[in-house]
């Protein structure tokens, strides 16, 4: 573990790098408008639960006991035509320290189930966003939970009609149970005295934590049978490969892995964790899908050659070049220069000086004039507008929405009342302790790769976006690829950003390779 004065380093630097993007969601995005005015409490109404709890985010904060209320209502939802009723259950469980056996953390979830398969039988899916320090009210809200918000993502233009929640087409409750929880210190989740919520922001305290909240839910609806499978987005994507490492070793069996855009390995991320002799190879195909798609408008037909030369250049001639130019300045060639100015449409003199670009100064030279979103660079905003005041156009297009309609699904739908605001997102970045394995940010590979030794049948899908500049789809691939080839270990790439579900196109794409992903991890079975 890294002393005092290296986290105080590590945290700066981590956060020049702005690695609170890497959550879908995570960080801080431009201040959301005030809320809307809340209608009158539905604490009469059947199953509904008014919470008299107050929560915080801060640092020091914990709740004095453990309480588990929750509000439970049926809800139907209409699925291409046919009725999908399922019931809503949202509250709070509580994880208890695995060896005093003490209250440690109040988790809050949403979890929906349908179905009349055995409990035996019928998966269970845990979704959770990243940040650090991000609530999973964008995977909750946007990607496969019954209900969605309907956005016009990602267009820029403005919606005929206020963007709303719809019953989601492409939602997974079909195949698996969902619950959406929080990580401690976001949404409604907090610690219990004498623990405080800081001392759970740390690669090994969060996902230590995790498991047993999954432990207590399971034990709690007396799951323990069920099909069990990992949600995790961005930074819940290194979290899911710890969990699922501790829950094999603490004997709950793991099914399978779902990766949304993860940054597996920090050490390998030129953009997220840079000490100055890093390689942005990762990074050259999604320059190259960024740069084609604002030059066409779209991708061209001919895109998957372009992309498969495109992966054979960055792990040939830029790799075995930028190594030489970062460890001692020599000069890159002129084809390989030449090559990078054809597919990002930046000079070749640009790329002669800036050998190892990194997506930062690659946003800011691509469209002078413009700032690109590092979410999904599709998304582009004038300089001095308003969109991109946050910094990244992509986020700030659809975060108010979010955190805007999220108090008052809980309260109108869901039948949940609080008395604090829902704290979507939470800046834990300067008290993160990103150590891990000994290292001074997190290599999960390891830990996803001690889990498949534990259960050989467990599979893993990961899914990335082209145009993904904060966990880029070709980092993936190079992380993953170190597990070795074979059926366990699956990727597909979107044309989209990092949260690509929110593109209606992708969401539909992704819907369908998660369907055959349930389907042949219980096949395997």
């Amino acid at each position: 573990m890294p002393h005092a004065g290296s986290l105080s380093w590590l945290s700066s630097l981590l956060l020049a790098a702005g690695v609170a993007g890497c959550g879908g969601g995570g960080g801080d995005s431009a201040p959301a408008a005030a809320p809307p005015s809340a209608p009158p409490p539905v604490a009469a109404l059947p199953g509904s639960y008014a919470d008299p709890v107050t929560y915080s985010g801060a640092a020091t904060a914990s709740l004095v006991s453990a309480q588990e209320g929750a509000a439970t209502v049926q809800a139907r939802a209409t699925l291409d035509g046919r009725p999908l009723d399922y019931t809503a259950t949202t509250g709070h469980l509580t994880a208890t320290d695995l060896q005093t056996g003490q209250p440690a953390a109040s988790f809050f979830y949403i979890a929906y189930t349908a179905g009349t398969q055995p409990a035996a039988q019928r998966p269970v899916t845990f979704f959770y966003n990243g940040g650090p320090g991000s609530a999973s009210l964008w995977l909750h809200l946007g990607s496969f939970g019954p209900r969605r918000m309907a956005t016009n993502f990602p267009s820029t233009a403005p919606p005929a009609s206020p963007p709303q929640l719809v019953d989601n087409q492409e939602t997974l409750l079909d195949h698996s149970d969902l619950v959406f929880v929080d990580a401690i210190g976001t949404g409604y989740s907090q610690a219990i005295a004498p623990r405080t919520n800081a001392q759970f922001w740390g690669v090994d305290q969060d996902a230590a934590a995790f498991r047993e909240f999954v432990r207590r839910y399971l034990a709690a609806n007396n799951r323990q049978a069920s099909p069990l499978y990992l949600f995790g987005e961005s930074y819940g994507g290194p979290r899911s490969a710890v969990l699922a490492n501790l829950l094999e070793s603490a004997g709950v069996r793991v099914a399978g892995v779902v990766l949304q855009s993860p940054a597996m390995d920090y050490n390998a991320n030129c953009g997220v964790f840079n000490p100055g002799q890093l390689s942005c190879e990762g990074y050259i195909p999604s320059y190259t899908a960024v740069s084609a798609y604002h030059q066409n408008g779209s991708l061209p037909t001919d895109f998957s050659t372009v992309l498969d030369q495109a992966r054979a250049f960055a792990a040939g001639p830029y790799r075995s070049e930028v190594k030489t130019f970062l460890a001692n300045g020599t000069p890159p060639g002129d084809a390989t220069v030449a090559q990078l100015s054809t597919w990002t449409g930046l000079s070749a003199l640009t790329w002669r000086q800036d050998f190892s670009m990194t997506p930062g100064a690659y946003r800011e030279r691509r469209l002078p004039g413009q700032v690109m979103g590092r979410y999904d660079a599709r998304v582009t905003a004038p300089i001095g507008s308003a969109l991109a005041a946050g910094g990244d156009p992509s986020l700030t297009l659809v975060g108010g929405v979010f955190n805007n309609n999220i108090k008052p699904y809980l309260q109108n739908e869901l039948r949940y009342t609080a008395t604090t605001p829902y704290l979507g997102s939470n800046n834990v970045l300067g008290q993160w302790n990103f150590g891990h394995d000994g290292k001074a940010v997190p290599d999960t590979i390891p830990d996803l790769a001690a889990a498949l030794t534990l259960n050989p049948a467990m599979k893993v899908l990961a899914m990335g976006g082209y145009h993904d500049l904060a966990t880029p789809f070709y980092q993936t691939e190079l992380d993953l690829a170190r597990l070795g080839a074979g059926s366990a270990i699956q990727i597909r790439n979107y044309d989209s950003g990092h949260m690509g579900y929110l593109d209606d196109r992708v969401r539909r794409l992704q819907k369908a390779d998660l369907r055959a992903f349930y389907n042949s991890v219980s096949v395997a079975q």
